[in-house]
């Protein structure tokens, strides 16, 4: 049996991170515990920041902010070239935290470091290409054009179930576009979250990039708020529920800040008639149980066409019954632990509505036997009559609904109907509905894929969705500009003052 918080405890200190470990009870400190869902074990504790200390680091951020603003992007860029060499120094080690403190199988761990790299090197590239316009202008003698600038202090609060990958993807883009950020980890995965500080800080000493760039603050809800309201931080980029962002979003709008939100998904895939189940299965799989159903972007529904539906869920129940269960350091293991005890219970109790509203639980659905130490389910699949109110929400764990249509129509109508719009998925060989459901009459969400599930993103895309998921835009495309501010410029390299549109002033 493995000491996970021996093997924790090695693995930071491999990578730099000296942290500050508490006794519970001294001096008031000690009140965040770190466990493993591997066992329910102990690594440590670590002490809250106060709101105080919270404005302090924002502080702190705003100093770097001032003198980073000022480099060339180029150069900035060399810092997250900096920090993207460590990661790749540390992958394995800080792929090994992850699954330690979020539960990720290994290769899951990994691909998050990996998705952090190469952010890096998207960034790094980013940093020679932050391109404003030159625009026509009615005015002889005049030049107008567009600027992207620095925008100041970033707060990022991000989810347990990507404790590293969230804060990669704003701060790489943030740190080339020439601001600093305050990240606010979740209480759930501290650990993580101080190793890439670690990393973070380390490349800034080999790049000269300032001290205080990058910031990490630690406490639940009252930390979040100090940095939401401080009126510093003009963007708050935070991950989580759709109740989270509900809150969020009008504190930052009152001081008229800005926020990105990446909220809650509830994300669906059309198998049609001609679709290849084989590769069907494969894809539905992975994206409904991979993280054990922990991902935003996991899968809760599968909407069968009435042909093929009965073999669908055939196939799938077969597949669900091959999956090893267990420890996520277990190289064979495809399905480790949910986050905690309360998880598990939203669970249970989600699949006894699933099954109060009529729907037949076809496999799973239980605690796993035979796995020691955290929670494990067996994850389940429910046949669904109808889209009741259960199918509608939510559930944070490996629980697929499995809905019925006739129409495509039928199936988009269901598709959409829910409040959340993160990402979505068809299995079709037919390019007319495949072109339909990525057209502006198919899947309302901010991620609409055909033949691939809709859990797993590329860095070059935009992430994020419509809806209750927020509307926020992270990565690639053009998700930099949410981290700048826009300025128009008109300057005049003529002897006259002509007004636009005419206007004629004495």
């Amino acid at each position: 049996m493995t000491d996970v918080p021996q093997l924790a405890r090695q693995v930071l200190e491999r990578m730099g991170a000296d942290v500050p470990f508490s006794s519970a009870g001294s001096d008031g400190g000690g009140d965040l515990i770190c466990r493993s869902p591997i066992d329910g074990s102990e690594i440590g504790r670590l002490t809250s920041h106060t709101p105080d200390e919270v404005r302090d680091a924002i502080g702190r951020a705003q100093e770097a902010f001032l003198a980073w603003r000022v480099v060339p992007a180029p150069v900035r860029g060399a810092f997250v070239r900096e920090l993207g060499e460590l990661l790749r120094e540390h992958k394995d080690d800080l792929g090994r935290l992850v699954s330690i403190e979020a539960g990720k199988i290994t290769s899951e761990g990994l691909g998050e470091v990996q998705e952090m790299i190469d952010i890096c090197d998207l960034a790094v590239g980013l940093s020679r290409q932050l391109h404003g316009l030159t625009i026509a202008t009615e005015r002889p003698g005049h030049r107008m054009m567009e600027q992207w600038h620095p925008l100041g202090v970033v707060g990022v609060i991000s989810a347990f179930n990507f404790p590293v990958a969230v804060w990669s993807w704003n701060a790489a883009l943030a740190f080339v576009c020439g601001d600093a950020v305050v990240w606010k980890p979740s209480e759930k995965t501290l650990l993580t979250a101080l190793a890439c500080q670690a990393l973070a800080a380390e490349a800034a000493r080999r790049s000269g990039a300032p001290e205080h760039l990058s910031q990490v603050v630690l406490g639940a809800r009252e930390v979040g708020e100090a940095l939401v309201d401080d009126p510093r931080v003009p963007l708050v980029s935070a991950t989580g529920s759709t109740r989270m962002g509900r809150e969020v979003a009008p504190r930052v709008a009152a001081r008229l800040g800005r926020s990105l939100l990446e909220l809650g998904g509830n994300n669906a895939a059309v198998v049609a008639p001609s679709a290849d189940l084989d590769l069907a299965v494969r894809g539905i799989v992975f994206s409904a149980v991979g993280t054990a159903g922990q991902r935003c972007t996991s899968l809760r529904r599968v909407i069968a066409h009435r042909s093929i539906k009965d073999e669908l869920v055939e196939r799938l129940a077969a597949a669900y019954t091959t999956l090893p269960i267990g420890s996520p350091l277990d190289d064979s293991t495809l399905v480790g632990p949910l986050i905690d005890e309360p998880a598990a219970a939203a669970y249970d109790a989600a699949v006894k509505q699933a099954q109060a509203g009529g729907g037949t639980l076809v496999v799973g659905g239980t605690r796993a036997d035979g796995v020691e130490g955290g929670v494990y389910v067996t994850p389940a699949i429910v046949d669904m009559p109808a889209q009741t109110e259960i199918v509608r929400a939510e559930t944070f764990a490996p629980l697929l609904h499995v809905l019925t249509y006739d129409t495509l129509d039928e199936a988009i109508a269901l598709h959409n109907e829910v409040t959340q719009g993160l990402s979505s998925a068809i299995f079709t060989l037919d390019v007319r509905e495949a072109e339909t459901f990525v057209s502006a009459v198919g899947s309302d969400c901010g991620i609409a894929n055909v033949n691939i599930g809709p859990s797993g993103a590329e860095i070059g895309g935009a992430f994020g969705g419509e809806k209750d998921t927020g509307g926020g835009r992270e990565s690639g495309s053009d998700a930099w500009r949410a981290y700048m501010r826009r300025a128009t410029n008109t300057v005049n390299y003529s002897t006259e003052l002509p007004l636009a549109q005419g206007v004629e002033f004495g």
